[in-house]
């Protein structure tokens, strides 16, 4: 256990870090949710084991102060974060770059990235694994949203996104069209991979400006975001380096991914090599004949 002097509450900026390494995103964290719920929901948390104070940030001290004693009552998940619910309150995780979660035996050996365990009743642990370090463990207090939850954008899959919205709130916008899409503040949970591909079969090309669109051709991106993404969820995410499921079984979207990760190849509508743009730090390719 840390030394609970360590685990004091730090300032959390909501910004993911700019690198080139794709992190998991709303159908594998989506997934993760799937895959736990059963088996932690209405479980009794019997302690916390902490083999760190940090991750991408200090964890806080009500982990380890509020969370032992308490029954796991829901797990949600808030665009690219999961909420655990308890009547105490809420631990906020975040996967990062490479993190995972599983349900294993409570015997099982802790590996060199294995950070946190939460010890449930029945002989079981949630541990969660992140060799880069960059996903969180926070907590909200109940009936508190958390900073990070606070000015996000509806979900992708709720009745609140479509093509109306994206609409009137791309008016004056001069930002490229995949930079808006990934703004968290507009919609949340769709990243790099997902906005690549609802872009591609849109028919946009990433770098139009977001104010130019037409309603018509938002409605079409809206419905081709919903599509892909409910698909992902379904094939249980993409597999991306060190993704795993809470199943220990990777994902099976990587296989249908249209443009994501394929710059140079040819497009599987018109042949012609795609090309890579480069918005942000973030490489995506996309077809300059069928995106426009």
């Amino acid at each position: 256990m840390c030394d609970s002097h360590a685990l004091m509450y730090g300032s959390v900026n909501p910004v993911e870090p700019k690198t080139g390494h794709p992190m998991p995103e709303l159908p594998e964290v989506e997934t993760t949710r799937r895959g736990l719920a059963p088996h932690i929901v209405g479980k009794r948390i019997t302690h916390v084991v902490l083999r760190r104070d940090s991750l991408r940030w200090p964890i806080p001290y009500d982990i380890v102060a509020q969370l032992p004693g308490q029954k796991i009552l829901g797990i949600e998940r808030r665009a690219k974060y999961l909420l655990m619910h308890t009547q105490a309150g809420s631990a906020l995780w975040h996967l990062g770059m490479s993190g995972s979660m599983r349900v294993l035996k409570a015997q099982t050996a802790a590996g060199k990235h294995d950070h946190v365990d939460i010890v449930l009743s029945g002989n079981r642990i949630i541990r969660f694994t992140d060799p880069r370090r960059f996903g969180c463990l926070l907590w909200q207090p109940p009936g508190q949203v958390h900073p990070l939850l606070q000015k996000l954008g509806p979900e992708p899959l709720s009745e609140a996104f479509n093509g109306a919205y994206l609409f009137e709130r791309s008016r004056g916008r001069s930002t490229a069209i995949k930079s808006f899409l990934m703004d968290q503040s507009v919609v949340v949970g769709v990243g790099n991979i997902y906005a690549a591909e609802s872009l591609f079969r849109a028919g946009i090309s990433p770098l139009r400006q977001a104010g130019s669109l037409s309603k018509a051709r938002y409605e079409k991106l809206a419905q081709a975001a919903k599509a892909i993404l409910a698909h992902a969820i379904e094939r249980g995410g993409t597999t991306l380096r060190d993704f795993i499921n809470p199943d220990s079984e990777p994902g099976y979207f990587e296989q249908e991914l249209d443009v994501y990760g394929r710059e140079g190849e040819p497009c599987k509508k018109c042949g012609r090599p795609l090309r890579d743009s480069r918005l942000n730090n973030r490489a995506g390719a996309w077809c300059g004949h069928c995106q426009t």
